[in-house]
């Protein structure tokens, strides 16, 4: 049967520029896509967040870039959290599929590796 599922990750952007959001959303869209073979056609949404030190760029602009023109993008900016991670991108893809949430790959890179561990049962 299929549901709608999500598919999580999270990366860290070098800097407060256009061309560091962009380097780093796209390094990790490509890397979610391909970890779970996500196709547009399939995806109801995606979901961006980044903490309030990146302004620079709406991360979903290089997604638009990349040809995902029919999906819903959304963006937000997070509330400030005592020692939270710095330059923070986290991207929530929601995806109609017929696999079980633990056969979708989550997927952390540059700072943002030690968010969450795949046996991280919240």
């Amino acid at each position: 049967m299929t549901v709608c599922r999500g598919i999580r990750g999270a990366t860290t952007a070098e800097g407060n520029t256009k061309e560091a959001i962009y380097d780093a959303t796209e390094e990790l869209f490509n890397k979610m896509v391909e970890a779970n073979q996500v196709k547009e056609t399939e995806t109801a949404a995606v979901l961006f967040t980044t903490t309030q030190d990146l302004d620079a760029a709406f991360p979903a602009t290089v997604v638009r870039k990349m040809g995902w023109t029919r999906t819903a993008l959304l963006g937000s900016q997070e509330m400030a959290v005592p020692n939270g991670l710095s330059k923070c991108i986290r991207v929530l893809i929601l995806v109609n599929t017929d696999k079980e949430q633990d056969e979708l790959v989550n997927v952390y890179l540059r700072g943002a590796v030690d968010l969450r561990s795949e046996t991280d049962e919240s």
